[in-house]
């Protein structure tokens, strides 16, 4: 018989009851039965004291460690049997535990139990979300200029940036007149930066660091860094002037040649033998050249007459030709001077593209006053009268049929104008005329312009659907968010 109430029993060390036996001995004595648990609701992360912040999902193996680690040191003198979540809703800032425990009682009886531990989740901000809300702290900036009028380099690396997210560790990305500013909060970030734009740009780079402050105590030393990243000032559809050596060491290059992309390197090509040439950030820094015009200088052209040139004698010591343009010999006439009968006879890389009628944008050299160090030494009949750069199209016709879009970095821009738009529309055309370039940069299908016929057609390149991305629209209720289940 049960000692204390008298209930028969199976005999056992301490003589009672199972109701008795819990009534006199509480083995959760001394667990405590709450606790609170800090989040971040910026990065959505837990604070693992004392100072680390991880990433848990709700009812995960993590947090579960996470919150007994609160409750360690009194569950020593009990043994853990089984842990584990009770469902509570998602938005109530609350998390039950369920424990079960076992500990030796009275004349080595063993007891167990089950309880709940209940934490609340408190709101706290991690020391990176404070940093980044803050907007002014930051250990390192990574300065990107180029000394150009065209921000076409500008718009391409924002999108290398965007598809390879690296703009993720940015505290703050700031748009001033000739470049971007990148801050971070820890200069390996920042270095990182640096050396992705060293792979993708030709550019060069110096860095400098500031003291803040030092601790004699410890030896530590708290520094700013600045890395300032220069880009070769030279875009696509820029005509520029070698200089003899560089032009000699190219492959016996023409002086005059036409820049037709900037990846990695600078893709030049000379327009009377299509040879072509690439040259890196540390040839440029060697043997530096200027572009001759900036865009705004680009005239209009009509073919009057187009005869394409299939075989061409190669000159001594040439370089590779390209294969994507097609040489042609061509008079053109300005459609500023249609009432005139100047024409322009020219050799040009266009071949493949353009017929009689055809209107051509290009670069007048025959009537400019050039003004470049190389260029005024060369011998006169060496430079040509006109280099022509693009075939032109209806521009509203192709920004009405353009069914994609590019996305954007979010950063504190100056005041945009005019002519950052008519450059941006410049950069969406050359996407859609290389396909070279396409291939670095993640397009999104733009739902809201529907997918025109052909008929209306004018020969405009155009991105294929098979080359667009789905921008993805995923719902509230997808992500987790207030009235999603939790995962049980």
């Amino acid at each position: 018989l049960c000692c204390q109430c008298g209930v028969p029993i199976p005999p056992n060390p301490a003589n009672m009851c199972v109701g008795c036996l819990r009534a006199q001995v509480d083995i959760t004595e001394g667990i405590p039965k709450q606790g609170t648990v800090h989040f971040c609701k910026q990065c959505e992360r837990y604070l693992q004291p004392p100072g680390t912040w991880i990433q848990c999902a709700l009812e995960s193996r993590e947090l579960l460690a996470l919150c007994l680690k609160k409750i360690k040191a009194s569950l020593s003198k009990v043994r853990l049997i089984d842990a584990g979540f009770i469902w509570t809703e998602p938005h109530s800032k609350r998390l039950k535990l369920k424990l079960t425990v076992q500990k030796e009682v009275i004349n080595g009886a063993v007891l167990q139990q089950v309880f709940v531990v209940e934490y609340i989740v408190q709101s706290q901000m991690c020391e990176d979300c404070h940093r980044i809300e803050a907007k002014d702290f930051w250990k390192a900036v990574v300065q990107v200029r180029q000394k150009t009028v065209h921000k076409k380099t500008f718009y391409y690396l924002e999108q290398l940036i965007l598809k390879h997210r690296l703009h993720q560790n940015t505290l703050r990305i700031k748009e001033i007149h000739d470049g971007l500013d990148f801050y971070y909060s820890s200069k390996q970030h920042a270095q990182k930066m640096v050396d992705f734009l060293q792979c993708t740009v030709p550019s060069r780079s110096k860095s400098s660091q500031r003291l803040i402050s030092h601790d004699i105590h410890s030896n530590v030393y708290n520094y700013k860094s600045t890395f300032s990243v220069e880009i070769v000032p030279i875009c696509k559809d820029n005509v520029v002037c070698l200089s003899p050596k560089l032009a000699q060491s190219l492959g016996n290059m023409s002086q005059i040649c036409v820049c037709i992309r900037v990846t990695s390197t600078i893709h030049l090509i000379d327009p009377r033998t299509l040879q072509i040439a690439e040259i890196d950030g540390s040839t440029y820094w060697r043997h530096p050249f200027n572009s001759l015009f900036h865009p705004k200088q680009l005239e209009e052209f009509i073919i009057m007459d187009i005869n394409r040139v299939h075989e061409k004698k190669k000159g001594a010591g040439a370089g590779a030709r390209s294969n994507k343009h097609t040489l042609a010999e061509a008079w053109v006439r300005k459609t500023s001077e249609l009432d005139t009968d100047h024409q322009y006879f020219c050799c040009t890389h266009l071949g493949h593209i353009l017929n009689p009628g055809d209107l051509v944008l290009g670069f007048d050299l025959a009537n400019c006053n050039l003004n470049d160090e190389f260029a005024n030494k060369m011998n006169p009949q060496h430079i040509p009268d006109v280099v022509l750069i693009k075939k032109s199209y209806d521009r509203s016709k192709r920004q009405r049929r353009r069914n994609w879009k590019l996305k954007e970095l979010e950063r504190d821009r100056e005041a945009t104008d005019t002519d950052d738009e008519r450059q941006y529309q410049d950069f969406l055309e050359d996407l859609e005329e290389d396909e070279t370039i396409r291939k670095n940069v993640n397009i999104y299908r733009n739902a809201d312009i529907p997918v025109e016929s052909d008929t209306d057609d004018d020969g405009a390149p155009r991105i294929s659907l098979a080359e667009m991305l789905e921008d993805l629209h995923i719902s509230q209720d997808a992500t987790g968010g207030e009235g999603a289940e939790m995962l049980t």
